[in-house]
């Protein structure tokens, strides 16, 4: 029995919140009141990545405040065309097709027992901290995932997908129950994971059938969404949230450590009681990723764990998120050298 009857979300309301979503710096800072002279045409427009975010998410921002944390995520910056060393287009070595980690078009493998299948290009918001800003999608595409769903099939030592992109949750409800299907069909896979800033940056995508959806797969999800700063929660935030734990997903989040937007233990300390208070468990706090064009959101390592003691010693163990980096290689996450106490 099909997860979904089939029928059409072309006039789905998140849709039109896309179509209407701003579109160029020079939109943003209208829209949010706020004059910068520091913008240089080059920067105004960058077709490669460009500016992208859902109005709804942009009315969060303090309007007049250049400094505000949700506009600084989104506004392309000069600093983004500093050639910093250090700083490349693929750090985490994931561009590769044919290889171990690579094994078919936008099928990524880097840990036992999970791989990720990149289903989108796009996502409903551009994040200027992107770890795959320059990601070659069009190298990756594979309409209807075949060559990925031979391979997640053949190899039984997978027991975990995960849905990346871009954003999964832009497949329209019908493709993803499609997909689900065909996971479900797949013996050895037992865990669905879907990575998501959706449910924060365009809660309209969070449709009855989405949740409909998501209860009758027989596959234990897990949804792991993206949050970086308190105030991107807000009441309607709360209410997907709310919906999607009680369609029995296993809300998690993952932030990333930025400059100028959350290097604040008081900061992520608030983001992690909103996040529990909207259902949410803190998951992982990420180092950033030194991707080409970013390296301005840069926080070191000794910066990072003064921060994160503080977090520790006012935050609950199960409130408290991992501060992990990722490093091409190795065969999971790599936590930082903390020496965390006993509560």
């Amino acid at each position: 029995m099909p997860l979904l009857p089939r029928s059409s979300s072309e006039n789905e309301p998140y849709r039109a919140a896309l179509r209407h979503a701003i579109r160029s710096s020079k939109a943003l800072l209208e829209f949010v009141g706020v004059k910068s002279p520091l913008l240089r045409p080059e920067v105004l427009q960058q077709p490669d990545f460009p500016v992208l975010v859902p109005r709804g998410f942009a009315s969060r921002m303090k309007y007049g405040d250049p400094g505000d944390p949700l506009l600084r995520q989104v506004l392309a910056m000069p600093a983004e065309l500093v050639d910093a060393p250090g700083f490349i287009k693929d750090p985490l070595a994931e561009t590769q097709t044919g290889t171990d980690v690579n094994p078919a078009p936008a099928l990524i493998k880097k840990y036992h027992g999970r791989a990720l299948l990149i289903t989108t290009s796009g996502c409903a918001i551009n994040c200027r901290y992107c770890f795959r800003r320059h990601f070659p999608y069009a190298e990756h595409r594979d309409q209807k995932h075949t060559q990925a769903l031979a391979a997640i099939s053949a190899d039984s030592s997978i027991s975990e997908i995960i849905l990346s992109g871009g954003d999964p949750l832009l497949l329209d409800d019908q493709a993803l129950a499609t997909l689900i299907e065909k996971f479900e069909a797949i013996p050895h896979l037992k865990r669905l994971r879907i990575h998501s800033r959706i449910p924060v940056v365009l809660p309209e995508r969070i449709t009855p059938q989405l949740l409909s959806l998501l209860k009758k797969t027989t596959l234990k999800t897990a949804l792991v969404i993206h949050a970086n700063h308190p105030n991107e929660l807000d009441n309607q935030t709360a209410r997907v949230l709310n919906d999607l734990k009680q369609a029995s997903a296993l809300l998690l989040n993952q932030s990333v450590l930025l400059r100028g937007i959350n290097d604040s233990a008081s900061v992520l300390i608030s983001l992690a009681e909103k996040l529990y208070d909207q259902s949410v468990q803190p998951y992982y706090l990420h180092m950033p990723d030194r991707v080409a064009g970013t390296s301005h959101f840069h926080v070191n390592d000794e910066e990072a764990k003064i921060i994160y003691g503080k977090m520790q010693a006012h935050l609950p163990g199960y409130l408290l998120p991992r501060l992990v980096r990722e490093i091409p290689g190795e065969n999971s996450k790599h936590l930082l050298d903390i020496q965390l106490k006993d509560e």
